[in-house]
């Protein structure tokens, strides 16, 4: 059955990599992230102007692993921002953020004599997290993490931070809402279900979000592409609850890998190509399709 504007809601959630870069991906709507940079880093730096970079940062050498990041911008004053949206749980997910970061300072590293003063640039990793981190600080919804010296507990290295946002541990009743970090974290969490900007949103803030994210006001190509995405949400959520069922019986590890190749064998990686192909023949760019159906730029290339 074909989906109504009603049932996508009237406002694009946050949710899911082609609504991610929807908001904080696309030049045309850069305020947007700076935006949400500025609330975030709360005074600590105020980010002007952004430019966006290649996502994808290989190895030095030919077999070297290559990353992908969902975005990375650098800031006017040398900066640099891996922002990563997550919906599902992930094993090693702290090693991750860290590889990540390590990968992009190891690329940035001035060679030959300019690298001998070993000066290294400001790097700082977001994530935006749909699952709990599993950590004992039961409800903590913010990481702020920065590498201290554990005495003193004073920052000891300034330029490389870590800012973890953990929504389904953030809860506030509307009356607690007062700084931009706290609005930012109901926005993000709450977007797709709301009807209109609430009250205690600062419209010249976040008027700009709900003006361009209207699902009425979609090209027929995004509005396309964001119903993909959200069935791509709901397929990877389904195969997560049936790994997590799994996993009562043979551990949860086993169990995903178990949920994972079944989800596979039910056809979610034949509806992807279906989607695909559908979305390429409306001319959609290979990258917006990889947005929506988390099939790679290869893959889609091959499609005919």
């Amino acid at each position: 059955m074909k989906k109504t504007k009603s049932n996508m809601g009237k406002y694009v959630g946050f949710s899911g990599d082609w609504s991610f870069k929807f908001y904080f991906g696309r030049e045309e709507n850069k305020p947007i992230l700076i935006g949400f940079l500025n609330g975030l880093f709360k005074g600590e730096k105020v980010i002007q102007d952004l430019y966006y970079r290649p996502l994808e940062q290989g190895g030095d050498v030919e077999n070297e692993r290559k990353v992908i990041f969902d975005l990375y911008c650098t800031g006017i004053d040398g900066e640099h921002f891996i922002i990563e949206m997550q919906q599902l749980y992930q094993d090693f997910f702290k090693d991750r953020t860290v590889f990540y970061t390590s990968r992009l300072i190891n690329k940035l590293i001035p060679r030959g004599y300019k690298g001998n003063t070993y000066e290294l640039p400001e790097v700082y990793f977001i994530g935006i997290l749909e699952f709990e981190l599993g950590e004992t600080e039961s409800g903590k919804y913010f990481y702020d993490v920065a590498l201290c010296d554990k005495q003193s507990n004073r920052v000891f290295y300034e330029k490389l931070g870590y800012k973890l946002l953990v929504l389904p541990n953030f809860n506030k009743n509307e009356a607690d809402i007062k700084t931009d970090m706290d609005m930012w974290l109901y926005l993000l969490k709450n977007m797709s279900k709301l009807d209109k900007i609430p009250d205690f949103l600062d419209k010249r803030v976040f008027g700009l979000i709900f003006d361009i994210g209207e699902v009425a006001k979609l090209t027929p190509e995004d509005k396309m592409a964001y119903e993909t995405s959200l069935k791509h949400k709901r397929d990877a959520e389904n195969t997560y609850s049936t790994a997590q069922r799994l996993g009562h019986d043979r551990g949860l590890k086993e169990g995903l890998q178990e949920g994972l190749k079944e989800g596979i064998a039910q056809g979610q990686l034949q509806k992807a190509i279906e989607a695909a192909v559908k979305l390429k023949s409306m001319g959609l760019s290979v990258e917006q399709i990889a947005e929506a159906t988390g099939l790679t730029i290869d893959e889609i290339e091959k499609l005919k």
